[in-house]
């Protein structure tokens, strides 16, 4: 297992690849990722939401769905589990399971414990998303609605960020543009991409306070 740790992960290929037909209880699909500028496959809406925060929290630099299969024996007999997703962050590498919380089982505790083992050889990260809290993933399905590249021909940026050192709330900052529904988008926008913060402990809405981020020299 250590030796898997040497291996290649960037641009690697899923152990399966995703079906679709009528009737499945999941949703399967691809979720496009800013961070990396590809789409990665999801095997539910559970699995999508993960992608998704991974791309807007995680310092991400790549991430492998399916990445690979593990077979391994219990007292039952042999067993096999592939984890659902391999997080290259600048931070470490994840090796990642998702599994609602009402929906585990015992026998997935023993396929947790196996890719915890792998995870722990080769010198890697590993949890399992379980849950969330709702008003965290409503606020960041709100940035990621302006994640990709936004032109600003009107010039409101440089006006929202100094206006955000203040400590103002997110609608007002907005009232303080010309055209506020673009203030908001970019708003949004910048929240996405770090150039504001806002504190995610509660719901986040137009009387949520913004602060600027001081971004890294060089």
């Amino acid at each position: 297992m250590r030796d898997l740790a040497l291996a290649r992960v960037e641009g690697g290929m899923p152990m399966r690849w995703f079906s679709w037909h009528r009737a499945q209880r999941h949703r399967p699909g691809l979720q496009f990722l800013v961070s990396t500028g590809r789409h990665h496959g999801a095997e539910s809406l559970e699995e999508a939401r993960l992608l998704q925060v991974l791309d807007f929290a995680a310092d991400l630099v790549d991430v492998v769905s399916q990445p690979m299969r593990l077979r391994f024996d219990t007292t039952t007999g042999r067993r096999r589990h592939t984890p659902d997703f391999l997080a290259v962050t600048r931070a470490g590498i994840w090796l990642i399971d998702v599994r609602p919380r009402t929906l585990i089982a015992p026998e997935d505790l023993e396929s947790f414990a196996a890719a915890a083992e792998v995870a722990l050889a080769c010198g890697w990260h590993y949890t399992v998303a379980a849950g969330w809290k709702e008003h965290v993933v409503a606020a960041i399905d709100a940035f990621s609605s302006q994640r990709r590249p936004l032109l600003d021909p009107l010039g409101l940026r440089p006006t929202l960020l100094a206006a955000a050192r203040d400590g103002r709330t997110f609608g007002e900052l907005a009232e303080t543009a010309l055209f506020p529904p673009l203030a908001r988008a970019q708003l949004l926008h910048l929240l996405w991409h770090r150039r504001l913060g806002s504190d995610l402990s509660g719901p986040f809405g137009d009387r949520s306070v913004l602060t600027g981020i001081a971004r890294e020299s060089g």
